[in-house]
Parts: structure tokens; sequence; C-alpha cells
């Protein structure tokens, strides 16, 4: 596979696919990457087409400069409301109806889309931006980066499933602690808690955040994305008996692949299996 740079139609989502891996980058370094109208509908229309695109066997979401996103873009809303340009131009409902389709096009779409999804932070995982994080199933962050929730300093209650992933990781009592306090969490204590599951030097992230995306995007498609249906499911849904019938069901499938009857050979001649997707 060769490498191929998409045209995302901003500056501020940058993407690229190498390797069955889509690479999106929020690329706004000067605002620590926060989110803009431009990069969320980027992302929302990257995912819609990575989701039904063959080619694309795993997502790695990362952000340029020093940091990954720092959510909503506060100075931005300031601004605008001290310069008159953020007047009620739509009623509260359709603003939250704007809200709940933004976040289910991005951070939903990234937990439930059937691939796997990789986060690599640079830097700091704020507010929305920690939402999108632990949005992804695997996640790894620089020695030097960190996450916080952010929303109580600001006076928000939280978005982008920020929520519901942090207490699905930590539990309720631990997400009310650091919602409530919006205190930072360094990348010894995101490691110790699961909010991560690699921590290298900063130098690192970007050849071993790669090396991880790479491994994921050769891994067996049809079985990962009912891997990813499984444990979902376990999240959403955990009824002992659902969970067990569903793991059945979805093992039957794999059963009739041309990659798991691939693999069985290549198990039994002592080789590295190819995994084709079908």
């Amino acid at each position: 596979m060769t490498t191929n740079a998409i045209d995302t139609g901003t500056d501020h989502l940058l993407a690229e696919l190498e390797s069955g891996v889509l690479t999106l980058t929020m690329n706004r370094p000067e605002a620590r990457n926060a989110f803009s109208g431009e990069m969320i509908g980027a992302f929302s229309t990257q995912l819609a087409q990575a989701e039904i695109n063959p080619e694309v066997r795993c997502i790695l979401v990362t952000g340029a400069g020093k940091g990954f996103c720092a959510g909503g873009d506060v100075k931005g809303m300031a601004k605008a409301r001290a310069s008159g340009r953020d007047g009620p131009s739509s009623s509260v409902d359709a603003r939250i109806h704007r809200q709940r389709i933004d976040q289910r096009a991005v951070s939903g779409r990234l937990f439930t889309i059937p691939k796997p999804t990789l986060a690599a932070l640079p830097g700091p995982a704020a507010g929305a931006g920690m939402g999108i994080a632990l949005s992804c199933d695997l996640r790894i962050m620089a020695k030097n980066a960190i996450f916080t929730t952010a929303f109580a300093k600001v006076g928000f209650s939280g978005d982008y499933g920020a929520t519901y992933f942090l207490t699905q990781l930590v539990g309720a009592a631990k997400a009310r602690e650091l919602f409530y306090f919006s205190d930072r969490i360094d990348s010894e204590e995101a490691l110790r808690l699961g909010l991560t599951n690699w921590v290298c030097e900063p130098e690192e992230l970007s050849d071993k955040s790669r090396e991880i995306a790479t491994r994921l995007a050769s891994g067996p498609p049809v079985a990962l994305r009912y891997l990813k249906e499984n444990i979902n499911r376990a999240l959403n849904n955990p009824d002992f008996g659902e969970c067990m019938d569903l793991e059945a069901t979805n093992m039957a499938r794999c059963r009739d692949t041309q990659d798991h009857q691939n693999a069985v050979r290549a198990f039994l001649a002592r080789e590295t299996p190819v995994f084709t997707g079908r």
C-alpha cells in the first residue's frame, strides 16, 4: 500500500493513508489544536468515509505540535462573545441538536466504527479533546503529555463522550473526582488508571504509534471488527447471556472467513499469516 495524502478541505485537519493506517491530525497548534467548525466537519467526513473504505484498516488520531487537543476553543468563544458575534442565531434546541450530531459523528463514530482506533498524545488532551482520546480503542502518550477534564474550570458539564468513557475506564467515584476538580493527570498516573496503554519518550511517539497502528492494520479485519463489537456490547449491555450469544455468533462468522482458514494453514506450517479481510 502506498502513502496517500487526502484533501480534507481544510488545514485544520490533515489526513494521510499509508499501509492501511488512516492518520488524522488535528492541526491548529497555535490554539493547542482546539476545535473549529472546519475541523469537526472534516473529522466527521473522514471518519464516515473511512468506515466504508476497505483500504482503511486502522485509524490513528493525533495532534500537531506539542498538544493533542484542547477541546473547545475557549479563547475563540470569549472573543466572539466580546465582539457580539455569538448572538442567538439559532435556538437552544437547534444548538443542542447540532452538538449531538457533531459528537456522534466524531467521538461516537471512533467508538463504534468497526475498525481499531488509536490515539497518540504528544501533549495535553483536555476537555472534549480528552473525550476524543478516550473514545479510541487504545492510547499511547508521550511521557510529558497529560489528561485533564477541564470542563468545570470553565463552567461546562462535559461533552464528546468524556463522562461516559472516563466513568467506564476508572469507575464513578474516581470519575467524579476528576471531573469536579479538573486536576491534571500525568502520564504515570494515566497508565496506572488505565487511561493509556503505553507511555514513551516524546521523540519516540511518532515511530511507536505508527508501529502499533501498523500492527493493528495487519491484523484480521473481520475478527477485529467482531472483537470490538463483543467488547462494546459488554460495556453497553452487560447481560452475560447476551454477550455469550454474540460471541458464539461472531465466532461462527469468523470461522467461515478466508482469513481464518489461511491463518490455520499458516499456524500448522509455522508461518506468519497474511490477512486480507475476506
